[in-house]
């Protein structure tokens, strides 16, 4: 299958439209819309998102990522990326570098193949979905539409503790792994300190704290209430880790 994992948001055309280059491209595969509000402009965050995600979907699973805005430009190459048993196409702006990239098997090429029309701001319709389709079709990467090439690009910023995702509720995903912190951490964002607790309903209505979330990560939450609105919270806050006693 073919998963979508983009910024593009729920309104506009531009998930349909990379539906649309599938669909033609490679009818039959099944296309899932996995995530299509990663933070916008923001692969640094995207990264945990997307690494947290991505380890629940089976081998041979197939990535289209698109959180691009360096989109057009030299700043970034186009990649496929084969890591965990899985394929990644996408940008290579920091997008894929949690991936756990050291594995024996992991293999990175920049593609260097372009259609006869390659819009300069939509790469994910243009270029992106038509290497996934072919991926999808049992096509691998070979020259000279691509050429071998080191790891992915690593933001050193995304192995900081932040914030890199609000969800309606108001509720903070934090770029921690929760196997990593003891159930009496104490994490500080924004001025506020959140404990641990298991579920909601562990805590009063109204009462701020953190939890291990269904795809591992930290997640600050206020039960039956909006965390996010609360404590003024955002994407890339920085959050403290504090040592129990």
């Amino acid at each position: 299958m073919i998963l979508l994992f983009t910024d593009f948001g729920s309104a506009g055309p531009y998930t349909g439209q990379l539906q649309a280059v599938l669909h033609q491209q490679a009818p039959g595969i099944r296309v899932i819309n996995l995530f299509s509000d990663a933070p916008a402009y923001n692969p640094t965050a995207a990264a945990s998102l997307l690494s947290a995600f991505s380890s629940s979907t089976p081998p041979g699973s197939i990535f289209l990522c698109v959180v691009d805005p360096g989109v057009g430009s030299d700043a970034r190459m186009p990649i496929v990326l084969y890591t965990g048993g899985r394929w990644y196409v996408g940008p290579d702006n920091g997008l894929f570098g949690l991936l756990g990239t050291d594995g024996a098997d992991t293999a990175c090429w920049e593609i260097h193949w372009r259609p006869q029309q390659l819009s300069n701001t939509f790469h994910g319709r243009d270029l992106f979905a038509p290497v996934a389709a072919a991926l999808a079709q049992g096509e691998r990467p070979q020259k000279p539409h691509y050429q071998r090439r080191c790891m992915p690009r690593v933001s050193e910023d995304s192995l900081s503790p932040q914030l890199i995702y609000l969800d309606h509720y108001g509720n903070a995903w934090t770029s921690v792994r929760a196997e990593y912190l003891r159930p009496d951490t104490r994490l500080r964002v924004a001025g506020q300190v959140f404990g641990y607790a298991r579920n909601y309903a562990e805590v009063a209505k109204g009462t701020c704290f953190w939890y291990q979330n269904s795809s591992g990560l930290v997640e600050l939450a206020i039960n039956q209430g909006n965390a996010g609105r609360r404590y003024n919270l955002r994407v890339g806050l920085r959050l403290e880790i504090i040592a129990a006693a």
